[in-house]
């Protein structure tokens, strides 16, 4: 039990002087960083969803002879 009464005793010194030495600073203000901005991409779209991919497959299949069995 004494060594339990020991920790936690520690431990809350430990937090008090840990917040001390960081608070010495705090007058000074610190920079403020701007957010970065990442580049965006086009969304991602398949094959059947490109309006050039589809009349490039329709003039194909417009040139055959034989048209495409279902």
């Amino acid at each position: 039990m004494l060594f339990l009464i020991a920790f936690v005793g520690a431990a809350i010194i430990a937090l008090v002087l840990w917040k001390a030495m960081n608070s010495g600073g705090s007058e000074v203000e610190q920079p403020r960083r701007k957010p970065v901005a990442w580049p965006t991409r086009p969304p991602v779209s398949g094959p059947d969803d490109d309006p050039d991919f589809l009349r490039q497959l329709d003039e194909k299949v417009r040139k055959r002879d034989d048209p495409p069995r279902a």
